[in-house]
């Protein structure tokens, strides 16, 4: 009786054994578990996983693959005005301006770069200035962007209103266009 009990223990104690499992070498594909990583694949560009984040809407996610970018590349003006345009996504006004005009200023023939720092600065209200860069994008892009003519659009309209207190203020919402253009878009 007491080799029926020793054998029945050794049983249940295999079987908890055998569902902690995780699969070792020999896991599944349909495993719950992640695969392990290749080392001997080149890395994707952090530029490349940046946009496929903004695209995705995970911002910050994408800050943080620009900034690894940067730390490959250095500090281009295309990782400068990755950054940027993250900020800007994420509302993060001063930074986004702050990295966008030295991104514009690195590289002056980035008609997306302009175009982000003049949504930037339709956004903090600084609808004349806007106006003069959204004119140098869309001078820059030969008027083949409609998203950089509309946000030009916005912004004249904007900067020929004399801001009395008496207006209903407007909403805006911050639309993206393509890999780094932004629109903005009056709400209903």
């Amino acid at each position: 009786m007491t080799g029926l009990r020793a054998y029945a223990l050794i049983a249940a104690v295999t079987f908890s054994l055998a569902a902690c499992d995780t699969g070792g070498l020999g896991a599944s594909k349909d495993s719950p578990y992640a695969p392990s990583v290749d080392r001997s694949e080149a890395a994707v560009d952090g530029l490349l996983v940046g946009w496929r984040l903004m695209e995705a809407g995970e911002y910050e996610l994408a800050m943080d693959a620009f900034v690894r970018a940067g730390l490959e590349h250095g500090r281009t003006p295309e990782v400068i005005s990755a950054a940027g345009s993250a900020n800007l996504a994420m509302g993060r006004l001063g930074q986004a301006e702050s990295l966008l005009r030295e991104a514009a200023g690195a590289d002056e023939t980035n008609p997306a770069t302009w175009n982000n720092l003049g949504i930037v600065l339709i956004e903090q209200r600084k609808f004349v200035e806007a106006e003069q860069i959204l004119r140098k994008a869309y001078a820059l892009d030969n008027g083949e962007s409609d998203a950089i003519r509309d946000n030009l659009r916005l912004a004249l309209a904007n900067s020929n209103h004399s801001g009395y207190a008496g207006e209903n203020p407007q909403e805006y919402k911050l639309v993206r266009r393509g890999s780094s253009d932004y629109l903005i878009r009056q709400t209903p």
